[in-house]
């Protein structure tokens, strides 16, 4: 399950599911929240998320975009191996700032 949270003008995104083609209906709406309110400022905490896919890495792609063309920036966070792993290989990983921890990466937007 994925949740929302904030911390300062920042917002969180975090989970335990998978980003794959069952789950990313789970995230999505949370995602396109936060770039309803204008400019997004979002970390996605992919600490406890045990997959992406293809759908996942997709998603991910378009909320990028999307955040962009609003001003805005997602960030990635989290130390998991897996999926650290499927977005380098993938070539995902150069589009996203990512961090190992996500206090590091809500600190980055300050900076």
């Amino acid at each position: 399950m994925f949740q929302h949270t904030r911390q300062g003008a920042v917002d969180v995104i975090s989970g335990d599911d998978p980003l794959t083609a069952d789950f990313v209906s789970r995230v999505l709406p949370l995602l396109q929240e936060c770039a309803a309110r204008g400019q997004p400022h979002v970390v996605l905490d992919l600490e406890r998320v045990p997959l992406i896919d293809s759908a996942g890495l997709e998603m991910l792609l378009d909320v990028q975009e999307e955040f962009q063309r609003r001003g805005g920036v997602l960030k990635l966070a989290g130390r998991n191996p897996l999926c650290r792993e499927i977005l380098a290989i993938t070539g995902v990983a150069r589009h996203f700032e990512m961090y190992g921890e996500l206090a590091l990466a809500v600190g980055s937007f300050v900076q």
